[in-house]
């Protein structure tokens, strides 16, 4: 113990992995160390107590981590809930849309180095999804629009009216582009209304099932052209049934 090294940190969970009778491996968002796996051990994975129910699909938690040469994975010690979620564990939509947002996180987020901007905003959406009560239906849509910021490949110019979004290099233009290549005008315009509204507004922002479908397909179109493992998200399926 004495070569262990500790530090303070807050994280979101993003995916448990068990790991043989009574331990698991945690996957994290955290403020200090970027994407890091910790290791539980002393308990039971489909336990719903203790430690255990800390553990869901991005909690925000707050932790003492313990790292050494010797382990290749940290440990987690004085695990607490950093919010006291009122609605999201009770709601069938909002705990469908932490699936497929945590699962995005995990699939998309691949390097330890830590980033102030992207913990800030997915912090800050476990917040923005607990208390939002109207708009929940867009949530997912607004996640994956301003997910795009921190990642470093949102639109990089002012958008006009009537625009194409190339998702090549995320630049708006008028000139009508390939299909595969680009959204077309209203995904573009939904795009950027998204990216401009206060997350408290969602729900001013009136779209149907079947613009919801085509948006976000369109969206999953620009990730899978910068991140291919967006295609791996199982989740998805759920999220199209509920929503």
């Amino acid at each position: 113990m004495s070569a262990m090294k500790s530090y303070k940190a807050r994280g979101v969970v993003l995916a448990t992995l068990k790991y043989g009778e009574k331990g698991v491996i945690v996957h994290m968002l955290t403020d200090v160390h970027g994407r890091q796996s910790y290791m539980v051990q002393g308990v039971k994975p489909t336990a719903r107590g203790s430690r255990m129910a800390l553990l869901q699909p991005m909690f925000a938690v707050e932790f003492e981590g313990l790292t050494s040469s010797k382990m290749s994975l940290h440990r987690l010690r004085d695990l607490v809930p950093a919010m006291a979620l009122q609605t999201t564990p009770f709601d069938v939509r909002k705990s469908t849309m932490s699936l497929f947002m945590a699962e995005v996180l995990y699939r998309l987020v691949r390097d330890n180095e830590p980033s102030d901007d992207l913990f800030d905003f997915v912090w800050g959406s476990v917040s923005a999804l607990d208390f939002l009560d109207e708009g929940v239906a867009n949530f997912h849509l607004w996640f994956l629009a301003n997910l795009s910021r921190p990642l470093g490949f949102s639109p990089d110019n002012e958008y006009r009216e009537g625009a194409w979004l190339d998702i090549r290099d995320g630049h708006y233009t008028l000139t009508p582009l390939m299909p595969s290549y680009a959204l077309d005008p209203e995904n573009a315009r939904l795009l950027h209304d998204m990216l401009e509204c206060d997350v408290r507004y969602l729900g001013e922002i009136g779209l149907n099932r079947t613009q919801r479908v085509a948006f976000l397909d369109a969206m999953l179109r620009y990730y899978a052209y910068h991140l291919e493992s967006i295609r791996a998200v199982e989740s998805l399926r759920i999220l199209q049934e509920v929503f």
